[in-house]
């Protein structure tokens, strides 16, 4: 079967483990939005703290839920936009795929840049466009490079790495491979014809991909953000 359309997650997850190196062993850094922790196992060279507001329950009834969601192994509840900690409490300071979950994104970062030290690393995941989910607590779809070069830029940072992860094709290619589910949940189900409709769009999307050209300038999966402050 054709591999388009299925890197999203193992990208970021990818991106992150890597960049988390990058932050000097010892360095106390906050883990910003931090859920389930699921990103601690890359910071055992660090001293982690994980924040989260802790009313997320994984259930719903309107777009994509997970089902269930252990806020148990949180170090702060708090609203983002209010940490109880002092300003430069933080060497680093990771929020990955939180932003378009949060009313005011840009209060978001106005807090996390007072909670974190001069000098000190920012690293940020979003994406670019997004399904609803989590609902209630989902206010945006996605995030532009341009939101947070102009945010950042404000704030008096150096943006050290941005990456787009995954291109055009690549998304569409993503969302093609949800139609079945998609359709078994919102419409009157998925047939065989259907079956090699998909097959049929993959196997162009996966050539057309191939040969992109900066087609994810136009949309792609998330937008990858390693920054410091001066």
């Amino acid at each position: 079967m054709f591999a388009v359309g299925t890197n999203n997650e193992n990208n970021r997850y990818k991106w992150t483990e890597e960049t988390l190196k990058k932050i000097p062993t010892g360095y106390k850094i906050l883990d910003a939005g931090a859920g389930e922790c699921q990103f601690k196992k890359f910071c055992t060279h660090l001293n982690y703290t994980a924040q989260d507001f802790a009313q997320y329950e994984g259930d719903g009834n309107v777009g994509l839920q997970m089902g269930s969601w252990d806020n148990s192994k949180l170090d702060i509840v708090s609203d983002i936009t209010e940490i109880p900690v002092a300003d430069e409490s933080f060497d680093a300071v990771m929020c990955t795929e939180v932003l378009e979950h949060v009313p005011d994104p840009v209060a978001a970062l106005k807090e996390i840049n007072r909670v974190l030290r001069k000098d000190g690393y920012l690293m940020i995941t979003v994406p670019f466009n997004s399904l609803t989910h989590f609902a209630p607590y989902h206010f945006a779809p996605g995030l532009s490079r341009f939101f947070f070069e102009h945010h950042l830029g404000i704030m008096g940072y150096d943006i050290i790495d941005l990456q787009y992860n995954g291109n055009y094709f690549e998304f569409i290619a993503q969302e093609v491979r949800r139609v079945k589910r998609v359709a078994n949940q919102y419409s009157k189900g998925y047939n065989f014809f259907d079956k090699i409709i998909t097959h049929l769009q993959l196997l162009s999307l996966e050539k057309l991909s191939k040969r992109s050209k900066k087609s994810e300038e136009l949309l792609c999966f998330n937008i990858f953000v390693f920054a410091k402050k001066r």
